[in-house]
């Protein structure tokens, strides 16, 4: 770099001025730099030396020799920044990117080739049919060795997750990925059958409707279908269904064909109740009592679906000062498409409702509605009420791709999410007079908009009718009904949640909560954004994840979750002493602790999660977890010994929130003091020339035979000769975790094998011979043989985790004399 500036002053000096010969040799020996440098000086390097400009083969036969040595990642960055995506064999490049989980760094790989993108997708699909064997692809890389985690990323469940991610960022054709969309809808159809079938919250009609919309015209899931209903509800519904899509009597279970003979004319088909024109707009006294009602009559709902009832809408809806609740209902597809278009806004004032139609035809791409909706999201002087309003804006924008070139303007618009995350997380105890609070957790079903209706009105709202088909019409009455509340009740929350604040923990002006969470959130993006400046290193995905600010728990909340809290007059708990067992769905949050010094047992994908209470009640560990396990888990341990934490939070939030909890503050020196695949704490150090002998002794680093490098190989050994001085008469640097682990002799290690007394062979696949030069000492887990050594994953997790880490001065010394006596037993 200090070159670089050099050269600003001396234009006389450049590559050209050399010979070809000269300039050429130059380059390669430039180009044998760059995955030895640092990752900072690599554009450097190819800038000075002009390294763009080689010639394609002799970059192309450079990266063949980088995948030679399984120095995948290497090659797959260097072509990227050679753009030679075209040059080479995708799946050569990005299929071991994938199997060492950095499937990120393929989607670099192939981001911006439209022929690469979709060459992804369609691989990544292959491997979600059933007739996939991971060991096929890992013959064709042998030295490739595969750990747990990263078997656990190629599973069909993961994979699909990938899958339809890709295709909505690559924007391309679901027709490419016909075995994760046969999956998903498979997926789809099971959830149906339990919705109407065990929990019977789903009606008929809305389960007709979706039930069709997910097996289309895909014969496999239209007689998984029929499988599933001779489950669930025996065999004349199975009939009737196998006739309505005349499934071929040998595909058909024991017992339908012969039902079908028998069943009457009149039930041979399926009849649905046509309840859009029976249906009363008044419900059930039973329904009145246990739900919320919108005091309206019917005739003040109206529909908008023309240009003319568009203007009178808007004439009441913008009137100045005025309040207006705002929802959106679109078409649920269970994830096959990521984002749906809206299908119905509701807007309501106080005395009366409007149902924007957007299936009505011509209505959703009319000029004035395109206008309407601009105009009403920039009123500054009109208050919207809305809740969790971020999946509105994404529909909205999946509906009108006008609203993406020219964005939305938004003005006076109030989540009362952002209100409800106050109320939750207030310790103010509501009067005797009030609403009882109703926290979750506490025996209740409710959950987001419904939840606030019960705390601050008394009564929830009815969501049967939330997963409807919202794009068939006419609506039924029910569904009406359910639109109409869902926007009417923000304008009640909100009147009720104004005249007393104070009663729900709330300050006097509302709107002042959304606003100044906006301004923390921006005062955190600014400091975020100087520290990613001060440290280059740090990751993007991992500050996306330190970006998210969650809610704190109130106390009463956290007590309900799993008992009292850590006293915070307590001394600190080191890591170590916390020992937890990580539910399968709290993997990523696992690998954090683990990686912070706490002792984590992880489930597999693959484990029922009542492995956790078994593991939890013979080793004495505390139990995380999310979601329904939950409740059946809390009953099998000890008070205080299971805690629920929100799916929804990043994982690194959630390892902040379990570190506060239990008062643990962690010291740099316990970073990765718990090797980060298996959880043991016990390291074997291996000098660097060990390590050389030992990659010798496997295969892995091979003298160059070629004679035009003669020169090359003799300035490399008298540089290995250099660094074996250099090791034998210095101490290389120790790893800061030395004194938080143990260390184990490397005389314990079987000389012909290479493996430990436990059976685990040394990874030593996983050691790019190109870090040989300026690593002296590399670090061995004894459990599972996974190489590790000092990098830049160090500054990383420092900055994620710097607000509950505890900084103190460690004496180097007696870690080295730790390590040192480790290393003579």
């Amino acid at each position: 770099m200090e070159f670089q500036t050099w050269m600003k002053d001396h234009s006389e000096v450049i590559l050209s001025s050399v010979s070809e010969r000269q300039a050429l040799e130059l380059q390669r020996r430039a180009l044998s730099l760059l995955t030895d440098t640092q990752p900072s000086f690599v554009e450097s390097l190819i800038n000075i030396y002009h390294l763009n400009s080689m010639d394609p083969a002799i970059l192309r036969l450079h990266i063949v020799k980088l995948q030679a040595l399984n120095c995948y990642k290497e090659a797959a960055v260097l072509c990227i920044k050679f753009k030679l995506q075209k040059e080479l064999n995708m799946e050569e490049i990005c299929v071991p990117l994938i199997l060492q989980d950095k499937l990120s760094l393929a989607e670099s790989y192939v981001t911006g080739h439209n022929h690469l993108e979709q060459r992804l997708v369609t691989l990544l699909d292959s491997w979600c049919h059933p007739s996939f064997s991971v060991e096929e692809i890992s013959k064709r890389f042998p030295r490739l060795s595969l750990s747990k985690h990263c078997m656990s990323q190629i599973q069909p469940k993961m994979l699909i997750k990938h899958i339809f991610r890709l295709v909505e960022k690559f924007n391309i054709e679901q027709g490419l990925c016909p075995n994760a969309l046969h999956k998903r809808r498979l997926n789809s159809l099971r959830f149906l059958m339990y919705k109407r079938f065990v929990e019977k919250s789903m009606t008929e009609d809305n389960w007709s409707d979706h039930v069709q919309y997910v097996v289309a015209d895909d014969l496999e899931l239209q007689i998984n279908l029929v499988e599933m209903l001779v489950k669930y509800c025996g065999l004349q519904k199975a009939s009737q269904w196998s006739l309505r899509y005349n499934i071929p009597r040998y595909r058909l279970p024991c017992g339908v064909w012969e039902t079908q003979q028998s069943l009457p004319p009149d039930l041979q088909q399926i009849c649905l109740s046509d309840s859009a024109q029976t249906e009363d707009w008044t419900p059930s006294q039973f329904h009145c009592q246990k739900f919320y009602q919108v005091p309206l009559t019917k005739d003040k709902v109206h529909f908008v679906d023309t240009a003319e009832a568009l203007q009178r809408c808007q004439h009441i809806v913008l009137k100045e000062g005025g309040i207006v609740g705002v929802d959106m209902e679109w078409q649920p597809t269970f994830g096959c498409i990521s984002t749906q278009q809206v299908a119905l806004i509701q807007l309501a004032v106080f005395d009366q409702v409007f149902l924007l139609d957007l299936c009505a035809n011509g209505f959703c791409q009319h000029p004035d509605t395109i206008s309407f909706i601009r105009s009403l999201f920039s009123e500054r002087n009109v208050l919207k009420l809305g809740y969790g309003m971020t999946g509105d804006l994404k529909s909205l924008l999946a509906t009108w791709h006008q609203f993406l070139e020219e964005p939305l303007k938004m003005e006076g618009v109030l989540d009362l999410l952002s209100i409800h995350q106050k109320i939750q997380s207030s310790k103010i105890n509501r009067t005797q007079n009030g609403p009882k609070e109703v926290m979750v957790g506490e025996d209740s079903a409710e959950k987001g908009l419904s939840l606030l209706v019960q705390q601050v009105i008394g009564k929830p709202l009815d969501k049967t009718e939330q997963m409807s088909n919202w794009e068939k019409r006419p609506l039924r009455i029910s569904q009406i009904r359910y639109a109409v509340a869902d926007a009417y009740c923000l304008l009640d929350v909100y009147s009720v949640l104004s005249s007393n604040p104070a009663s729900f923990g709330l300050p006097a002006d509302l709107r002042s909560i959304s606003s100044s969470q906006s301004e923390k959130s921006g005062d955190k993006k600014q400091k975020e954004k100087q520290a990613k400046q001060k440290k280059q290193a740090l990751g993007k995905e991992e500050f996306q994840g330190a970006q998210r600010v969650s809610p704190p728990r109130s106390d009463t909340e956290k007590d309900l979750l799993c008992g009292k809290k850590h006293s915070e007059d307590s001394p600190p708990l080191p890591p170590q002493q916390l020992r937890v067992v990580c539910d399968n769905m709290l993997q990523g949050l696992g690998r954090y602790l683990r990686c912070l010094g706490v002792d984590v047992v992880m489930l597999e994908n693959t484990d029922d999660h009542r492995v956790a209470a078994k593991l939890a009640q013979a080793d004495g560990r505390v139990i995380l977890t999310c979601g329904q396990p939950f409740q059946s888990l809390r009953s099998q341990v000890g008070e205080g010994r299971c805690l629920s934490l929100d799916c929804s939070e990043k994982a690194r939030d959630q390892a902040v929130q379990v570190l506060k909890h239990f008062n643990v503050q962690p010291t740099p020196s316990d970073i990765f003091s718990r090797c980060q695949a298996c959880n043991s704490d016990q390291y074997v150090a291996v000098p660097r020339e060990d390590m050389v002998r030992m990659l010798k002794q496997k295969g892995f680093l091979q003298d160059q035979d070629n004679s035009d490098h003669t020169q090359q190989r003799s300035h490399q050994q008298e540089e290995e000769k250099l660094g074996d001085i250099l090791t034998s008469s210095m101490t290389p640097e120790l790893p800061r975790y030395a004194l938080q682990c143990r260390w184990a002799s490397l005389s314990g290690l079987d000389p012909d094998t290479l493996t430990f007394p436990g059976g685990a062979p040394i990874q030593l696949h996983t050691v790019p011979p190109t870090l040989l030069q300026r690593i002296p000492l590399f670090y061995v887990c004894t459990r599972c043989g996974k190489v590790f050594w000092e990098g830049s994953h160090f500054g990383r997790v420092l900055s994620m985790f710097q607000e509950v880490l505890h900084i103190t001065d460690e004496d180097s010394e007696s870690a080295a004399a730790l390590v040192k006596a480790g290393q003579q037993n």
